[in-house]
């Protein structure tokens, strides 16, 4: 929970993913409640959580200064009364503790902290309807999400696993037979006193709920992870029109498009979840540089890296949003495993992984796979995943989740210690043999990270390292003040970068284009010649090759109508920036929008976003200037 205190903190306060400042003035100066702030209070609410001050007004700089609320008792009683109205507002999240008002200067704000909604209580919304009252947080922004994703929302909130559903109309006639039978052979050698074995195909889908009965309705069939798991692709397909499976083995540290290797339904195989696993658990695992261990005098093959990448691969499949627009994605680099899947988490990233406690998306599909000896139950599954990169010294997995252009979970495996000497050799070239010789460990891991990730924030650096919060803040303030760091953004909207990736205009972004002397060297990035660090899951995109036309295709469904909903213009707008810089006219021309409301209502919130990157990002005003979409934030290629 953020604190204000003093002049000082509002003057280094900035909107960001998880502040929102209003002036809450009323009409007769007095104070009240702003029209918007149950928007932001939804969308905190749907998204991370957040902190509303009322009573600072916003300046051109996007500073703020301090105007304080006149009548704070009569504005707080208010916002208890909406609050509580259920035809305002759909849930009540807040406690006492978690509004309160403070004294700055002599004058009073209102401070409300909103906590994020659990599963059983999102979509909270507004004015009594889910479908045009639901927002989620985008950067310093609220978004109102469209249909699809509510309807998402709703169906996390009332289901306890999505895959328990009976599809209607379909048969064991929908299923690969042989996939079946390879999964029973797997079943026996496990278990081969069990009583299933000795059943037939139906009989035992029944048992393992991959086929049931409605008691209630009288309806029977295959049930959604019945034909996930064992089903042909076309019923997959028909069922899940959005359903998706992709591996690609790339050939260098780096996230451009190119593969050598590559596993998709093609019809050459059945294209379910079952044997995509046989399938990719094999290409993983084919060439592990890890040492075998021994058990007594046997040699064990089956290290704790494999059994991480084994369940990693699990669970990127049995968690996965099968409604999500977003495809599940499996990337093999040689310093790296990514693993993409639809949906966001069910419960935090901290607590899982802590483990124990567990929320899977797909119950029955966590269960197919446990029966033959493959996942873990109980959130043991990511503490296995970070004991073996553990075992190795390798840095600790990276998991996060993305919401543009679809929300979806990525969990990105280094296989690089905590100080590649690549890394070191950079930062002794960029900020001095003697300087890096000078700073202590924590301080060296700290710039070894942002050089590697391209960028860190709090909590990633609380994952790495073991320190205090306090002691890592007083770590970033110290690297800041030598000028080894940049700062953006306010809050958990935080970021910190390596100051020296601003020294060279010529580098064009931030994060990226031929940052480094030799791009085969560069340890993690995104596209061709990118070096941000991030796990860049995208592998396709828009190409430019043809002059305008491909931009202008993209461009069409905005630019062929007046009103088109924000969502829709900021998903079109990364797409178009994607593979090529675009000027503010070039957008504005494109989109068939002026250039004022480009700039003003996405090119600025984008940025602050971090969705964009300027091309000349030392100089905002380069009459040059044009804007690239951060690829990380593009993975979705299906």
């Amino acid at each position: 929970m953020l604190e204000l205190n003093s002049l000082t903190d509002i003057a280094a306060l900035r909107e960001s993913v998880d502040i929102e400042c209003k002036l809450a003035q009323g009409r007769d100066g007095k104070g009240g409640l702003p029209n918007d702030l149950w928007e932001t209070y939804s969308a905190f609410a749907n998204t991370s959580g957040g902190d509303i001050f009322l009573g600072l007004k916003e300046n051109k700089d996007l500073s703020f200064d301090l105007r304080g609320v006149e009548n704070a008792e009569k504005v707080l009683e208010d916002f208890w009364n909406n609050l509580n109205n259920p035809q305002k507002v759909s849930a009540n999240l807040l406690r006492d503790a978690m509004v309160k008002v403070i004294t700055i200067e002599g004058m009073r704000l209102i401070h409300i902290h909103v906590p994020q909604a659990s599963r059983q209580q999102k979509p909270v919304f507004v004015n009594n309807n889910p479908l045009t009252g639901t927002f989620k947080r985008l950067g310093s922004g609220d978004m109102k999400l469209q249909r699809d994703a509510v309807s998402r929302l709703l169906a996390e909130q009332s289901e306890e696993s999505r895959d328990a559903e009976i599809l209607v109309g379909y048969s064991i006639e929908d299923l690969d037979l042989d996939s079946l039978r390879v999964y029973r052979n797997m079943y026996s050698t496990r278990a081969p006193d069990h009583p299933w074995n000795k059943v037939d195909n139906q009989e035992f889908l029944k048992q393992i709920a991959a086929w049931r009965k409605d008691r209630v309705s009288g309806v029977s069939g295959i049930t959604r992870a019945g034909l996930l798991m064992f089903g042909q692709y076309q019923p997959i397909q028909e069922a899940f029109p959005n359903y998706m499976v992709d591996y690609q083995e790339r050939p260098e540290a780096k996230t451009e498009a190119r593969w050598i290797d590559r596993i998709v339904p093609d019809g050459t195989w059945s294209g379910n979840v079952f044997d995509f696993y046989q399938k990719v658990i094999r290409k993983l695992t084919a060439d592990l540089k890890v040492p075998f261990v021994l058990e007594g005098d046997q040699r064990q093959d089956d290290t704790l890296v494999h059994k991480a990448l084994r369940e990693a691969l699990v669970n990127t499949l049995i968690h996965a949003d099968y409604s999500g627009r977003a495809s599940i994605l499996i990337v093999k680099r040689p310093d790296m495993f990514g693993f993409r899947n639809p949906g966001l988490m069910r419960i935090s990233i901290e607590t899982a992984v802590k483990g124990s406690e567990s929320d899977c998306r797909n119950r029955i599909l966590q269960n197919l796979f446990r029966f033959v000896g493959l996942g873990e139950n109980a959130g043991s599954g990511l503490p296995k995943i970070f004991d073996g990169w553990k075992s190795q010294h390798w840095r600790q997995p990276l998991l996060k989740e993305k919401t543009v252009p679809n929300d979806q979970t990525l969990l990105e495996l280094h296989a690089l210690s905590l100080i590649p000497e690549k890394t070191i050799q950079f930062l002794r070239k960029s900020i001095g043999s003697a300087e890096f010789d000078s700073l202590n460990e924590t301080e060296r891991l700290v710039l070894a990270t942002a050089h590697i990730e391209s960028t860190v924030d709090h909590r990633r650096l609380m994952q790495v390292l073991d320190i205090h919060p306090k002691d890592l803040s007083a770590t970033f303030s110290g690297l800041i003040e030598r000028g080894y760091l940049l700062q953006d953004g306010a809050g958990r909207g935080t970021i910190y970068f390596l100051a020296s990736a601003r020294l060279n205009d010529d580098i064009k972004e931030i994060f990226g284009d031929d940052f480094f002397d030799d791009p085969k060297e560069t340890l993690s990035g995104t596209g061709s010649s990118d070096s941000s660090g991030g796990l860049n899951l995208n592998s396709g995109g828009l190409s430019d090759s043809s002059g305008g036309g491909v931009l202008k295709r993209v461009a069409e469904p905005v630019a062929s109508k007046k009103k088109v909903s924000r969502e829709i213009v900021v998903k079109t707008i990364l797409e178009l920036c994607q593979d090529r810089a675009c000027t503010l006219e070039e957008l504005a021309s494109l989109l068939n929008r002026s250039t004022n409301v480009i700039r003003k209502d996405y090119l600025q919130p984008m940025l602050k976003a971090k969705l964009l990157l300027y091309k000349y990002p030392t100089k905002p005003n380069h009459p040059d200037q044009a804007y690239r979409t951060v690829k990380e934030e593009l993975a979705n290629d299906h």
